[in-house]
């Protein structure tokens, strides 16, 4: 993961790849809908991560999704996952001061588990908006008409991977720097089956938790809506400029 410069460094998870998270900078969130929230600081402390506000009302993206699922979701669900990651960290860096590896094995499966689970929800409150949905434009516009023909076929590509991901999974679309090229992706959990080197700029939340107290099993009503209703394309731009540049 090549850095260009201090700035770039802080645009929180404009770099880098959901399977290469070893240390993931320290997160905080604010009560404004902004579109791309640099991160105030470049590395947590090892096992002191926090879970980040959300850049909105729990009931801001509302008929869409509902207030008690965004709580449960963000509060329980994310925060276990800051937990667990954190956890993990203080647990490696015991092992590595006391010389004793036998748990290596496990841990590092849970720091994966855990840290890209933190990455990929941080990234997904941040996708969304009230009043969001529509189409992209400028240079993000036409990385994806070279890419994948039309808007239409993306759209459709992403849908398709989303709604047969596994059932604790993600849909994404992320850029890949060394290939020039957007690519689509199903990851399983919450690292893998993806691609190393691949930036994720929008990502699909489809593990049930997600969706279920509104949608109940209608997976496919649910991805149609946010990409119709809720995705911030404003932020999804903003992430493409960081990755790619």
């Amino acid at each position: 993961m090549s850095v260009h410069s201090n700035s770039s460094r802080r645009q929180f998870l404009g770099y880098g790849s959901v399977a290469a998270l070893g240390l993931l900078p320290g997160l905080s969130g604010s009560d404004t809908a902004s579109a791309y929230e640099p991160a105030p600081t470049d590395c947590a402390p090892v096992g002191e991560h926090e879970l980040p506000k959300l850049p909105y009302d729990f009931d801001a993206l509302e008929p869409h999704i509902d207030a008690a699922t965004m709580r449960l979701h963000h509060g329980k669900h994310h925060g276990g996952a800051v937990r667990g990651l954190n956890r993990t960290e203080k647990a490696l860096a015991d092992s590595a001061k006391k010389g004793e590896f036998a748990s290596t094995k496990v841990l590092c499966r849970s720091l994966a588990y855990y840290a890209s689970s933190h990455v990929l929800h941080s990234i997904f409150w941040t996708n969304m908006t009230a009043k969001g949905g529509g189409r992209p434009d400028g240079k993000l516009m036409a990385q994806i008409s070279k890419d994948f023909g039309s808007f239409a076929a993306l759209e459709n590509m992403f849908l398709a991977a989303s709604n047969s991901a596994p059932a604790s999974g993600w849909g994404m679309l992320a850029f890949h720097a060394g290939f020039d090229r957007l690519v689509v992706l199903q990851v399983e959990d919450h690292e893998k089956l993806g691609i190393w080197n691949a930036t994720p700029i929008l990502v699909c939340d489809v593990w049930e938790h997600a969706y279920y107290l509104k949608y109940q099993n209608r997976r496919k009503e649910w991805t149609r809506t946010f990409m119709k209703e809720l995705v911030n394309w404003k932020n999804v731009e903003e992430r493409f400029t960081a990755a790619r540049d």
